[in-house]
């Protein structure tokens, strides 16, 4: 079995060592075992996933041969910095992070510089309740070790993309436009139906549109995982306006969304059942007040 060290044990981590075909011998390090209030949480994880929690990143990364990176957009690159000196020869470094392609190739040269590995993974789908059968795209001179190594723990759908780092992120991130994007427009086209007594009227217009699709059971789902992960989702999106802008094709659409998954996340709300109850803990906490006044500040 492969030893693995998780940088970050998130919702991410937990689903892949959780799952019951994960072959690894895993530790970790999260940020939140430095916080007293956070530790237990994480202890908890770690020991529901059989998972060793470690008490700094050179604990967790000094032996292992398989690193996988899975923090928030805003600290990958920290991640892969405060990793590096750790890092066994030729260990491979997997990071598996939302972020930019530019961002991606300034970690593989950190990596890259001490001997180690870096191979630029892109989870194309939710993790959950996918798990070890989320799609990964993998790219980078190191792709095919990384490929054998994601396999000898259990991922069972691994796809190599080639010698470029950068590439699988690029797919990533201009999916994103989309897919982001779009729960974004679901959000404010409900919450504004909601507010005008229309709802019902508007779903079955956009419905009808759309044959096959349920846009009010779509707009539900939506909707909770931007209440529970809307903060991490507009880090995300402000690596995918990096991407736009470095190639040139404009992110206007992207810098919305950005704002849109912030507005809802930074509320902190557990979703409730039910997409009624959901518009209307929303309309009530002043979310659409956010909004405009981040929209009113670009003018």
């Amino acid at each position: 079995m492969s030893s693995v060290a998780f940088i970050g044990f998130g919702e991410a981590a937990q689903a892949f060592a959780g799952a019951p075909t994960w072959r690894g011998v895993a530790q970790t390090f999260d940020l939140k075992v430095l916080d007293a209030s956070s530790r237990l949480e994480i202890e908890r994880a770690g020991e529901r996933a059989g998972v060793a929690v470690c008490a700094s990143v050179g604990d967790a990364c000094s032996s292992a041969l398989l690193i996988i990176s899975v923090v928030t957009a805003d600290q990958a690159l920290h991640a892969a910095g405060a990793a590096a000196p750790f890092l066994e020869p030729g260990a491979i470094f997997c990071d598996f992070n939302s972020v930019a392609p530019d961002t991606k190739r300034h970690a593989a040269k950190v990596i890259e510089a001490i001997g180690g590995r870096y191979v630029d993974v892109a989870v194309m789908a939710p993790v959950l309740p996918a798990r070890l059968d989320v799609p990964l795209l993998v790219a980078g001179p190191h792709a095919q070790a990384a490929v054998e190594a994601l396999e000898s723990c259990g991922f069972g759908h691994v796809r190599n993309l080639g010698d470029e780092v950068g590439s699988a992120s690029a797919i990533k991130m201009i999916r994103s436009v989309m897919v982001k994007g779009i729960e974004a427009l679901s959000a404010e086209c409900f919450l504004a139906a909601e507010a005008a007594g229309v709802r019902a009227e508007v779903a079955a217009s956009i419905n009808a549109s759309w044959p096959g699709v349920d846009w009010s059971k779509n707009a539900d789902y939506n909707l909770d995982r931007m209440m529970v992960h809307g903060l991490r989702r507009a880090e995300e999106v402000e690596e995918v306006v990096k991407t736009l802008d470095a190639l040139g094709t404009g992110s206007f659409m992207s810098r919305g969304t950005v704002d849109r998954h912030r507005a809802i996340g930074q509320l902190r709300i557990s979703p409730p059942e039910g997409l009624l109850a959901k518009l209307a803990v929303l309309l009530s906490s002043g979310s659409i007040t956010n909004h405009q006044s981040q929209d009113a500040s670009r003018q």
